[in-house]
């Protein structure tokens, strides 16, 4: 079970091993496996980024809860309460605690007092919003204007291509706005008209139990509490790690370029290969002398070199440069010390591979004996 140590994500440095999904949506992992990479992957290549959107979105929504519940807690705890409505808010409240544990990750891998501090969390929200809570008009300069803004302009989907996708999930103490109780309700609906209403412009495929029960909750019973989504999160969270995070790490720990690049090298290294088997046999008939023969070296190794990289995904020269490919000819550096030291032992294995091939096939062709026609 994972645990949570701190306010703020702590990157492992000394991570032996390949990092879990839950530690790459939990900001602990860094380039080529980190968030931002996973995102463009699951953009680029599973086709699939409004699930990764709609998680991040939620992890957003429990952000601005906490931010609201910490916000109204410590205006309580200065204050007197007064009437019995007061008293029972703030003896929930004091109960809470300050929630310090990072952005909602999935519910199954909370520890036990993280998951105590969500339920009573939820249970106070909900019993804010049935009292009325404080549902007014969000100030001018709180998340909640911002996101009905969003809305008002026809909820305008998040870009794909997000410049920084870390900043929907932080949770720092200290937020830049005042969260206000209507701006929790204008997340919560934002999340369902954006991501789980049929026909929504940008619909994940949900079990319908899950949809149905999710809708009901927040168009009938009023409900903007985090556990709302606690389903439709976790079913999001294990549909990722089963069917795209295998692929991200196959893409990123074992290579290091993506599909148009590979595609790329493919096309070079046939070219080569061609070139190389047409100027050999062309020396060879012509009777040309070994000397002569020896330039069939340039074509082999450009063939035999991008033909490997296409088939094992590897640059090898980039590899061991320390530098992965996260769009066509954009290329970041491997900070992630393990998959460095994976990387560069199949790049050595590849370029081992090359010299061997290359040598094979140029030893073949410059010493067979020619035969002028």
């Amino acid at each position: 079970m994972a645990q949570h140590g701190s306010s703020s994500p702590q990157l492992d440095l000394n991570r032996n091993r390949l990092p879990t999904l839950f530690e790459v949506l939990s900001r602990r992992t860094r380039p080529p496996v980190d968030l931002f990479s996973f995102y463009i992957y699951m953009r680029d290549q599973q086709r699939s980024v409004d699930y990764l959107d709609f998680w991040l979105d939620v992890a957003q929504h429990m952000s601005l809860c906490r931010h609201y519940v910490r916000e109204l807690r410590r205006s309580v705890m200065v204050g007197t309460p007064d009437g019995d409505k007061s008293k029972r808010s703030s003896a929930l409240l004091e109960g809470l605690g300050e929630m310090n544990h990072p952005a909602a990750g999935p519910s199954m891998f909370n520890t036990e007092k993280e998951k105590n501090q969500d339920a009573q969390m939820s249970a106070f929200l909900r019993e804010d919003s049935t009292n009325g809570g404080n549902v007014g008009h969000s100030p001018s300069g709180s998340v909640g204007s911002n996101i009905r803004q969003t809305q008002s302009n026809e909820r305008q989907p998040r870009p794909s291509f997000m410049s920084s996708p870390l900043e929907l999930t932080s949770d720092s103490n200290s937020p830049a706005h005042t969260v206000a109780r209507a701006d929790i309700r204008a997340s919560a609906e934002k999340i369902l008209y954006t991501f789980l209403l049929p026909g929504a412009e940008r619909e994940i495929i949900l079990p319908h139990t899950i949809t149905q029960e999710i809708t009901l909750a927040i168009e009938e019973q009023g409900r903007d509490d985090p556990e709302v989504f606690d389903a439709a999160k976790d079913y999001v969270f294990q549909a990722m790690e089963r069917d795209a995070f295998p692929g991200f790490l196959r893409m990123k720990a074992l290579g290091n370029l993506v599909p148009p690049s590979i595609i790329l090298r493919a096309i070079v290294g046939l070219l080569g290969v061609f070139a190389g088997f047409w100027a050999s046999f062309v020396f060879i008939f012509l009777d040309e002398p070994r000397s002569t023969r020896a330039w069939i070296v340039l074509p082999f190794t450009i063939g035999v070199y991008a033909c490997l990289s296409y088939q094992y995904a590897l640059d090898p020269i980039l590899a061991l440069a320390g530098f992965s490919e996260y769009t066509f000819m954009s290329f970041s550096r491997i900070q992630e010390a393990y998959i460095r030291k994976l990387l560069n032992k199949r790049a050595m294995m590849v370029l081992c591979l090359t010299v061997l091939v290359d040598a094979a096939l140029c030893v073949l062709f410059i010493f067979v004996p020619g035969k002028r026609l």
